[in-house]
């Protein structure tokens, strides 16, 4: 199972791991939205969440990895300015329900539970009217995943997200899109699956 301790020895093992850009799915997905109550899944060095608050978005940023989170803190300190970072896994923070009118997901490392509790506590986050954006890599070549130390299979997709969501929302984007990062460790993914979907209100 992935623990804080893990993802702590892989930030510390390089001094950035990520570009240090927001995500090109999310910027091309919110930057539409009107800034409002978001919650980053998975923030890790916290350029997403930094993007956001730069546009007016109230952050709340989560990550297993302390050494993630002190990087992100840093990251805004230099921006000048504010995120709430929350040192927890989604399963682990107290979150309110329906709290947020964005939840955000950009390649989060969920792994499936019996009762789907990573699924249903992304949904239940979103408030009425709000947004859900899960994206994660497309044509992921599982044997070398394998031969890296994990199966992609026992991580939450956005198809799994997308079995829950039931008349109650609206599906706006679900598609495979290509993706271009310069630099950082997701640089060999060149495509993404992307799913935004609105909570009606």
């Amino acid at each position: 199972m992935d623990t804080g301790v893990d993802w702590d020895e892989r930030y510390a093992e390089a001094s950035r791991v990520w570009s240090g850009q927001p995500n090109g799915a999310l910027v091309a997905e919110v930057g539409g939205l009107a800034p409002g109550r978001v919650l980053d899944v998975g923030c890790g060095e916290g350029a997403d969440a930094v993007w956001l608050a730069g546009r007016g978005w109230e952050v709340t940023a989560l990550d297993v990895s302390r050494v993630a989170l002190d990087r992100a803190a840093e990251h805004a300190r230099e921006a000048g300015v504010d995120v709430h970072w929350l040192h927890a896994g989604l399963l682990d923070a107290d979150l309110p329900p329906g709290g947020f009118d964005l939840v955000s997901a950009q390649y989060p490392a969920l792994l499936h539970t019996p009762g789907d509790d990573p699924e249903r506590a992304l949904l239940a986050a979103v408030a009425p009217g709000g947004t859900l954006l899960v994206v994660h890599h497309a044509d992921v070549d599982t044997e070398h995943a394998r031969a890296a130390g994990f199966d992609p299979a026992d991580y939450v997709s956005p198809a799994d997200v997308a079995r829950f969501l039931d008349d109650t929302w609206a599906v706006e984007v679900d598609e495979r899109r290509e993706r271009h990062v310069e630099g950082g460790a997701g640089a060999h993914h060149h495509a993404d699956v992307v799913l935004r979907a609105r909570r009606l209100p």
